[in-house]
């Protein structure tokens, strides 16, 4: 089924490589006083997430998660942390285009929302401080 893409013709749906660039066009655009602090953080773009990470978070259907941190959040590391514990940002490509259908909001917009989500539980915030942050950005 084609959907209306940013170039304003009917095209394929995104696929996991459009979704990558759109993530690393939002992560440069986090500013530097943050980006500064993130250290070894890697983005991974998949589909849809696991079985085991969809009954983890308790998730109804496979839509129901648009993104995951992974890792031990900047407040509680510690230096007895191993260093091949690199902290990951999982963004889900299938949740995300379908809530891009469903709210009409621009693709770039949602991947950057859903990727500076995940950062802030990086830094230890919930998702309450997040929704906060970002209503008085």
């Amino acid at each position: 089924m084609a959907h209306l893409h940013d170039v304003g013709r009917f095209v394929t749906p995104p696929d996991l490589s459009d979704l990558e660039a759109y993530a690393r066009e939002a992560f440069a655009t986090i500013p530097e006083e943050l980006r500064q602090y993130l250290g070894e953080v890697v983005i991974k773009v998949e589909d849809f997430p696991d079985d085991e990470t969809l009954e983890e978070m308790d998730c109804e259907t496979p839509f129901d998660l648009l993104g995951l941190y992974r890792g031990v959040d900047m407040s509680k590391k510690s230096v007895q942390d191993a260093p091949e514990d690199i902290d990951t940002v999982y963004l889900y490509r299938r949740p995300m285009l379908d809530y891009w259908c469903e709210t009409g909001e621009d693709l770039v917009d949602v991947v950057r929302h859903v990727l500076i989500h995940e950062i802030g539980h990086h830094f230890g915030l919930s998702d309450d401080d997040m929704e906060r942050i970002e209503a008085e950005a």
